[in-house]
């Protein structure tokens, strides 16, 4: 099973890509540019998820904040006699 790409591994192909990409074959260098693209798609991938995940944790956090809002707001009506509701 291959393992996942680590900042190590991807380190690593940076460099393959960088070499290969200054050879002077044309379907070497093309294949560095290729890899050294790739990389880089991986690396802007890397910053959606961040983003989706931190968004994701502060929607979720908003959502309890307005959970407990409400579930306070209800308490507090149930706990108030009939004449005070309202005041």
């Amino acid at each position: 099973m291959v393992e996942r790409l680590d900042e190590e591994r991807l380190e690593l192909l940076r460099s393959w890509g960088s070499g290969l990409s200054t050879s002077p074959r044309d379907e070497l260098r093309a294949a560095g540019k290729a890899i050294l693209m790739l990389v880089e798609e991986i690396d802007r991938l890397q910053v959606d998820i961040w983003n989706a995940r931190a968004a994701a944790t502060q929607a979720a956090a908003e959502r309890s904040s307005q959970s407990l809002a409400t579930t306070l707001r209800d308490r507090l009506a149930q706990r108030q006699s009939p004449g005070e509701q309202g005041t």
